[in-house]
């Protein structure tokens, strides 16, 4: 079974670069997109053999995720009951038959970190989410998470220690989610592996240079980590700031 996660910077823009070549050529299984940026109906994307679920923030032009299956979802639900947190369209959960697949598009600390205290507070619940899950059948979660967990996952660490993305309550909640049983399936695969990216500042040519931040992720509940086929990032991708992730796994 192929996965693929994107965050596509606003799905209309992404369209006129490219994202309907990548869709239909990388032929996944399921495929999840982050910042869609759209509301119900100023989008009409449709593809062959696949359903598609769409969670819209309340605020146009905003944040947003969907799903694209060719897998028959068994229920589907939009955020995580949680009023506070589900206004603006960042979640999406597809029961299947062996697993939960949860399409994450998690909040940016911003600037100054004036979001940085409800982060926390978001990353508690959607820990707490994703446990309670987990009882009933293993769970695969993707999507941009907004942190580069460990100095590994961006090219300038040193720099970055106090900026969204890279504070250590941002990597340390990162951490708790995966003590409580999950894995991060690229560093379960490639632990050492370095220069490895999902997103670039549009400045500086940082794309060109390879100045990036792995912030892009599947991450599974650590029982079905020995179903771990592959692991991508696809970096040639182009369309958005930030390039698409894959998973390739065997329930």
């Amino acid at each position: 079974m192929k996965l693929v996660s994107w965050n596509v910077n606003g799905i209309r823009a992404c369209l006129n670069k490219g994202f309907d070549d990548f869709f239909k050529e990388v032929n996944a299984d399921i495929f999840c997109i982050q910042e869609t940026k759209c509301q119900e109906g100023q989008v009409d994307l449709e593809y062959d053999g696949y359903e598609s679920f769409w969670n819209s923030a309340e605020k146009k032009g905003y944040s947003g995720t969907a799903v694209f299956t060719k897998i028959k979802p068994l229920s589907v639900k939009y955020g995580i009951g949680i009023e506070e947190h589900d206004k603006e369209g960042r979640v999406i959960t597809i029961e299947f038959d062996k697993f939960f697949l949860v399409n994450i598009y998690t909040p940016n600390s911003k600037r100054e970190l004036e979001r940085l205290d409800y982060r926390q507070v978001w990353e508690d619940e959607i820990r707490k989410y994703l446990l309670n899950l987990n009882k009933t059948k293993p769970v695969i979660m993707c999507g941009d998470l907004n942190v580069a967990h460990k100095e590994i996952d961006l090219k300038n660490p040193k720099t970055n220690t106090h900026n969204a993305g890279f504070t250590i309550e941002e990597r340390n909640k990162m951490t708790e989610l995966l003590d409580a049983g999950f894995v991060d399936t690229f560093r379960y695969l490639y632990p050492d592996k370095t220069d490895c990216y999902s997103w670039w500042s549009y400045m500086r040519k940082s794309r060109e240079k390879n100045v990036g931040w792995r912030i892009d992720y599947f991450i599974v509940s650590e029982d079905i980590k020995d179903k771990i086929k592959e692991a991508s990032i696809y970096s040639e991708v182009m369309g958005s700031d930030h390039c698409p992730v894959g998973l390739e796994i065997e329930l």
